[in-house]
């Protein structure tokens, strides 16, 4: 996947140093006959599957850069319907020594239009799942943001993996 041009400038200064970069993924839903289905992509660089995933342009909106990762990603037009979660990732150190700290920003998202297709390359494949056909996702994190996003509770978490829940339980807090 290609580094923004804004990030290589700042490794141009700071090296291999953290970097702190904001985050987005859309849970992106499409309901089907009485069956609610989420977008799932295979990721090219590790072959993991995911929801759409991406990084927050400078300037730009997190709602924006949500459809417009969809777009880019997977061909898709979408709605952002709320934020479901807000947590920060443990650092991640990339093949080349790059370190970074996501701060990852969780949307729920309603698919509108398009047919699912790999559009960028950064996905080898896209496709519609059912909600208990996830086993083979890429990590418990990334089934927890799809299953605070799919909760009908209206309210965004805060906070790690290990203590967010749907009812609020944990160390995590919601908030209408």
């Amino acid at each position: 996947m290609p580094t923004p041009e804004y990030v290589l400038k700042l490794r141009e200064h700071i090296g291999h140093d953290p970097l702190v970069l904001i985050g987005v993924t859309a849970v992106i839903l499409r309901e089907d006959a009485n069956e609610v289905r989420v977008l799932l992509g295979r990721r090219s660089d590790n072959g993991a599957l995911a929801p759409i995933t991406g990084i927050v342009d400078p300037g730009e909106e997190p709602a924006t850069a949500a459809r417009r990762e969809a777009l880019e990603e997977a061909g898709v037009d979408i709605e952002v319907e709320r934020l479901a979660w807000v947590h920060q990732l443990p650092r991640r150190t990339h093949v080349n020594g790059d370190q970074v700290d996501y701060l990852d920003l969780t949307f729920r998202c309603r698919w509108r239009s398009g047919d699912p297709v790999p559009s960028d390359g950064e996905l080898t494949e896209v496709m519609w799942r059912r909600l208990d056909d996830l086993d083979d996702l890429g990590s418990d994190d990334l089934r927890k943001r799809i299953e605070l996003a799919v909760s009908g509770t209206g309210a965004t978490a805060f906070g790690g993996a290990e203590s967010a829940s749907v009812e609020g339980g944990g160390g995590g807090r919601e908030v209408e």
